[in-house]
C-alpha cells in the first residue's frame, strides 16, 4: 500500500473507524468552546474594523460609501468583499473539518495533488449553491426577505431573521456531522459516500456557500442590492460565486501551505492513530456547529428583548 493509501485509509466517515474515548467530555467541551466564542465574538471588529478595512484599502476607496458603477466594477466589488469577510467562525471550522481528510505524499507534488482534491470538491458544492442564489437574487429581488427592509416583533429585522433561520440550519447541520463522526448519531451521508466518495466534501462547500443565503454582511448586502438591480440571473450568478470564491480563498491558502509545509508529518500523525481522525473533525464541526446556533438563534434575538446570553463588553 503507497503512503498516499496508508494515510487516508482510516476516515471519520468510516463505519471501521475507531471512536475516540470519552465522548461525552469532547461534545461538552466542543459546545461550550462555541458558547465561549458566540459570547465574545464581536460582528463590530469583523465586519468594520477588519472587513471595511481590507475592502477600503483594496479598492482604493470607501468600499460602503461608494456606487458600484458597471458589472466590472461590481464583480470586483464581489471578490472584494469576499476577501474581506474571510475570517468568520464557520470558514474556519469548515476548512478544520477538511484537514483529516487530506491524505499524505511521498514529494510536493503528491502533497499539492492531495491538499488540492479536497480543495476542489469543496469549491464544487459552493459554487453550485452560491452561483444558484445569486441566480435567484438578481431575478426576485426586494421579494425576498434577505433585501427587505421591514422589521417584526420588537424591530427585528427581517433579512436578520433569515439570517438567524439559515444559520440555525446550518449549525444544526454541522453539529449531527460532529456527533455523527463520533457515532453518536447516524451519519446522514454514509449511504451516499458508499456510492459518491466526495459526496462528504461536496456537502461541506455547499454548506459555505449557504452562508450567504442568510449573511448579513453590509459589503455583501450592497452587493446584493446591486446585482438585484440588474434583475439579470446570470449576472447574479456570476458575482455570488465571486463573492463566496473570495470569502474562502485566503483559507484555502492558508491551509495548502500548512499541508505542504508539514511535508506530510501531519497527516502521518492523524493517521497513527485512527481516532485522531475523527476527533479533529469532531471538534471542527461542534464548535462551528455550537457557535453557529447559539450566536444566530440565542445571542442574536436576546439584542431584540427575546431572552438574554452574556455578551463581551467590547
Amino acid at each position: 500500500m503507497s503512503s498516499i493509501q496508508a494515510a487516508g485509509s482510516h476516515r471519520p466517515s468510516d463505519s471501521t473507524a475507531v471512536v475516540p474515548h470519552g465522548r461525552a467530555r469532547l461534545v461538552l467541551l466542543s459546545v461550550l468552546a462555541g458558547a465561549v466564542l458566540a459570547s465574545l465574538w464581536s460582528f463590530h471588529f469583523v465586519d468594520s474594523v477588519i472587513g471595511d478595512n481590507v475592502a477600503n484599502t483594496l479598492l482604493g476607496h470607501d468600499a460602503k460609501g461608494t456606487a458600484i458603477t458597471g458589472v466590472v466594477a461590481g464583480a470586483v466589488f464581489a471578490f472584494v468583499s469576499g476577501l474581506a469577510g474571510t475570517f468568520t467562525a464557520c470558514n474556519v471550522a469548515a476548512f478544520g473539518a477538511v484537514i483529516p481528510l487530506v491524505r499524505e505524499g511521498a514529494t510536493w507534488r503528491d502533497r499539492l495533488r492531495e491538499t488540492l482534491r479536497p480543495l476542489s470538491r469543496l469549491a464544487l458544492g459552493m459554487v453550485v449553491v452560491s452561483g444558484v442564489y445569486g441566480a435567484v437574487g438578481a431575478l426576485l429581488g426586494e421579494r425576498l426577505p434577505q433585501l427587505s427592509q421591514a422589521t417584526v416583533g420588537n424591530g427585528l429585522p427581517v433579512r436578520l431573521l433569515q439570517a438567524s433561520v439559515v444559520f440555525g440550519i446550518i449549525g444544526l447541520a454541522f453539529i449531527w456531522l460532529g456527533l455523527a463522526t463520533i457515532k453518536i448519531l447516524p451519519d446522514p451521508l454514509a449511504g451516499l459516500e458508499r456510492r459518491f466518495p466526495n459526496v462528504r466534501l461536496v456537502v461541506l462547500g455547499a454548506l459555505v456557500g449557504g452562508f450567504l443565503i442568510g449573511r448579513p454582511f453590509p459589503l455583501f448586502h450592497k452587493l446584493f442590492v446591486y446585482a438585484a438591480e440588474t434583475h439579470n440571473a446570470l449576472y447574479g450568478a456570476a458575482v455570488f460565486v465571486l463573492q463566496s470564491l473570495g470569502n474562502v480563498v485566503v483559507m484555502a491558502v492558508l491551509f495548502a501551505i500548512l499541508m505542504l509545509a508539514a511535508r506530510g508529518r501531519f497527516a502521518q500523525w492523524l493517521a497513527a492513530r485512527p481516532a485522531r481522525l475523527a476527533t479533529v473533525a469532531a471538534v471542527a464541526f461542534l464548535v462551528a456547529g455550537a457557535f453557529t446556533v447559539i450566536y444566530w438563534d440565542i445571542r442574536l434575538p436576546s439584542m431584540f428583548g427575546y431572552g438574554w446570553y452574556p455578551v463581551a463588553g467590547w
